[in-house]
């Protein structure tokens, strides 16, 4: 089968079985609504290895095979950060359907796309957000998969043909993350140092915030590599989403957390999307049970701004709604120049209701399009 699972022979290979609590602390709480209860967060049942399907990759371990054919396939990049999140999807898959955990039920298939393959450019020389998705999305297409794992903030915000995105796990924590071992906040950074990030909308509201630094751009790669650099003093600090350091266990790395008002977080950031097949009614039925509503309508709301704004990832732009103590959705919007110079602010205030915070996302966009004027992205 022509795709990004290559036809050669696949080797399985054996995870060891972890228990759920061991990447999601108490502390793990959804900026949109409460997760789990912690007595409740372990899964209860002793559950066997799941197995990886490698496509293309050379592996010592021992090939095993099935006799029998997965219930579940999982799709999923194969970047440590995105397979904690694809094991994440299958513990909860296998506590809200305890059959599940038979061996063999539930594989997980690392796909590597375009943007795993190349990290010497930026994105936005490359073809944006959509290369993080396009391969994940031609193995769904072609029932190679039955269900693909995505970090929400790298999902443009068109979806192809037959595609739905019908589940949203409860989101993390939504802050940015400072990582630096000589300073202890953005603030304590000497004039002129350098700053790691791939991320306009970092650059941006850091520029705009503390000019005399430097940003680094293209500072890309997983969380390990970019902590590696850090290590190597390529750069002196950097940012990272603080979701992903706690869905991998490895907020000792982080130095201060960055405040919503220092730092808005980029749309749908800490947020897990769940797609499959339209006509998958079987996949419908399974993720039905998964997902976190209070999430999915502020990822809405998010993606409703992004899309009216046409954002992609040549644009500073990050938004961040959430339930306040009224239960009304807040929504807080921003646009920026890439060099940070210029930075324009919004918010809105209503229920929490699909219709209504759609809504919301959109009056916002077009209230920050209209007040940037033509050529604010390029300045």
């Amino acid at each position: 089968m022509e795709s990004a699972i290559a036809s050669a022979s696949l080797a399985l290979v054996p995870l060891k079985s972890r228990r759920v609590s061991s990447n999601f602390s108490s502390s793990s709480i959804s900026a949109l609504g409460s997760n789990l209860p912690c007595g409740k967060s372990r899964v209860l049942v002793r559950r066997p290895p799941v197995f990886v399907t490698r496509a293309s990759v050379a592996t010592d371990t021992e090939e095993v095979t099935f006799t029998k054919t997965a219930v579940i396939r999982i799709g999923t990049r194969g970047s440590p950060l995105a397979l904690a999140q694809a094991h994440e999807t299958r513990d909860k898959l296998i506590k809200s359907h305890p059959e599940l955990a038979e061996e063999g039920a539930i594989q997980i298939v690392i796909i590597k796309t375009t943007g795993d393959k190349i990290l010497s450019q930026p994105l936005a020389d490359i073809g944006g957000k959509g290369l993080f998705t396009k391969e994940i999305d031609e193995a769904l297409l072609n029932a190679e998969i039955d269900i693909a794992v995505h970090s929400m903030k790298d999902v443009p915000t068109y979806l192809p043909d037959k595609i739905i995105l019908p589940c949203n796990l409860p989101r993390e924590d939504v802050r940015d993350a400072f990582i630096c071992l000589t300073s202890s906040s953005l603030a304590e950074l000497p004039e002129g140092s350098t700053i790691g990030t791939a991320s306009l909308r970092r650059k941006s509201q850091l520029l705009n915030r503390y000019p005399t630094l430097n940003v680094l751009e293209n500072f890309r790669g997983n969380v390990q590599t970019r902590l590696r650099k850090l290590n190597e003093g390529v750069v002196q600090a950097t940012l990272l989403a603080l979701a992903g350091l706690k869905r991998l266990n490895m907020t000792e790395h982080v130095t201060s957390v960055l405040s919503i008002e220092d730092m808005l977080p980029a749309v749908a950031q800490g947020a897990i999307g769940i797609a499959c097949r339209n006509d998958d009614e079987k996949m419908l039925n399974y993720l039905a049970s998964l997902n976190h509503e209070d999430t999915r309508l502020a990822v809405a709301c998010e993606r409703a701004f992004l899309e009216k704004l046409e954002g992609s990832c040549r644009t500073p732009i990050a938004g961040y709604a959430q339930r306040n103590a009224d239960g009304n959705c807040i929504f807080k919007a921003l646009v920026a120049s890439p060099n940070g110079t210029q930075v324009l602010e919004t918010s809105r205030e209503g229920p929490y209701a699909y219709g209504d915070m759609v809504k919301m996302g959109v009056d916002a966009g077009e209230e920050l399009l209209s007040r940037a004027g033509p050529g604010f992205f390029s300045r």
